[in-house]
């Protein structure tokens, strides 16, 4: 959410942003709404101040004057009730509409339409060339006793999977491995609720506009999380942190599901596109300040590109283009894996800075050096995601025998386990 005054002064720009973004929204509109519900706020005002001008007037009139005075205080009072109903209305439809506002992108962000239009900043790591046939994840799995994916889906549906053995171990070590990987860089570790309500989704930029993604109780009027990033960048929404606070670092381990609705018959096979994962999310809370923004958004990327370098898996980093961007992001990276079974890079990261986006939804606030109050700054970033980073994890580090090599890292986190054989 921006201000409205921002909006305002600024309408070029957002209606530029909208275009840029994909995002079909009326900025005239919005701002036509705010001006009526000025214009109610006004008269509604003026209204009250005749009440209360008749209110201390009546006790200085005679009986003659008071039935008169009376007939016109009813009047006044039906009007202001009208107002009243009017203004609620209005209020309805600017909340509305501000929530669907765009954030306009950070300087540098490349203009495009799509996913194709990213553009990528750097590579790490060779190609691997095999000198036999490769496996898939899907047969290597099968094949070792680590997944079963016909299982999963005779009982849950498509998309759904079974872990198994090794395949098991291998996630937990995963898991552990980031968690210890970002408790050394300073982050606080934690364990979240997987079912939020709507403020948090909406907190976070998911609602509006996602809800066909999420999974909803609707008995209880939750929602199961689809990332973390959910309830640790709520966790101290509608609080004033102190600027000694900063930078906040929150990192947790959870499940998450999405619906994945509007994905029918894409990316059917294997791992990649699945309604139920494990993720470990880095997020920052920080002051508003676009220099530190900038500065903890490549600290995040750092992170997610040390973690996949000491698993060696090789990838590229894009910056993601005002078309491929979400409604609060204001600049992304993207790191796509190399996966063998795809012949090409595959995402496994996305790295995201908001400036005030979330935090003013979240009523996330600070005192500055000067006592004024501001809305922080939220970024956050993938560090993995499982299983997505096993496609890459056991196909990369497939031998001609059959096995799957496992990286130093993880080897301590396997009970020292070098190799996964049949």
């Amino acid at each position: 959410m921006l201000d409205i005054r921002y909006i305002r002064e600024n309408q070029s720009l957002m209606e530029h942003t909208c275009k840029i973004k994909n995002i079909n929204f009326d900025i005239a509109e919005l701002i036509a709404v705010d001006d009526e519900r000025k214009s109610l706020q006004t008269k509604f005002d003026d209204l009250k101040r005749q009440i209360n001008e008749g209110n201390q007037k009546i006790r200085s009139l005679s009986a003659e004057e008071k039935p008169a005075h009376l007939a016109q205080m009813k009047e006044i009072s039906s009007r202001s009730k009208e107002i009243e109903d009017k203004q609620r209305q209005n209020q309805e439809l600017f909340h509305k509409m501000m929530m669907q506002v765009p954030s306009p992108v950070a300087e540098g962000v490349p203009v495009g339409k799509d996913d194709s239009e990213n553009v990528r900043v750097k590579t790490w790591g060779d190609i691997p060339k095999f000198g036999f046939a490769p496996k898939s994840h899907v047969d290597l799995g099968n094949a070792l006793g680590m997944l079963d994916i016909e299982r999963g889906v005779k009982i849950s549906g498509s998309r759904f999977y079974f872990l198994k053995n090794m395949g098991t171990l291998l996630e937990i070590a995963l898991m552990r491995y980031a968690l210890d990987f970002l408790m050394k860089r300073g982050f606080t570790i934690m364990t979240v609720p997987l079912l939020v309500k709507d403020l948090a989704m909406s907190g976070t930029g998911y609602f509006p506009g996602g809800e066909e993604q999420a999974y909803k109780m609707a008995k209880d009027d939750l929602f199961l999380i689809g990332t973390s990033e959910v309830p640790l960048a709520s966790y101290h929404c509608d609080e004033v942190l102190k600027t000694e606070q900063f930078p906040v670092r929150y990192a947790s381990w959870s499940h998450c599901f999405r619906r994945e609705a509007g994905t029918y018959g894409k990316d059917t096979q294997g791992l990649y596109r699945i309604h139920q994962f494990q993720k470990v999310e880095q997020v920052i809370v920080i002051e508003n300040d676009e220099r530190k923004s900038l500065e903890a958004h490549e600290f995040l990327l750092k992170n997610a590109e040390d973690f996949l370098q000491s698993l060696e898996i090789p990838y590229e980093v894009t910056l993601v283009c005002s078309g491929d961007m979400g409604q609060g992001q204001v600049k992304k990276y993207d790191i796509n894996s190399w996966m063998p079974s795809r012949n090409g890079y595959g995402e496994t990261h996305s790295c995201s800075m908001f400036y005030e986006f979330q935090a003013r939804r979240l009523n996330l606030r600070y005192r500055d050096a000067e006592g004024k109050m501001k809305f922080c700054h939220t970024l956050n970033n993938t560090l993995v995601a499982s299983p997505r980073i096993l496609i890459p994890l056991m196909e990369i580090h497939q031998t001609e025998s059959g096995s799957i090599r496992i990286p130093a890292v993880l080897q301590p986190y396997m009970e020292g386990l070098k190799e996964i054989q049949s």
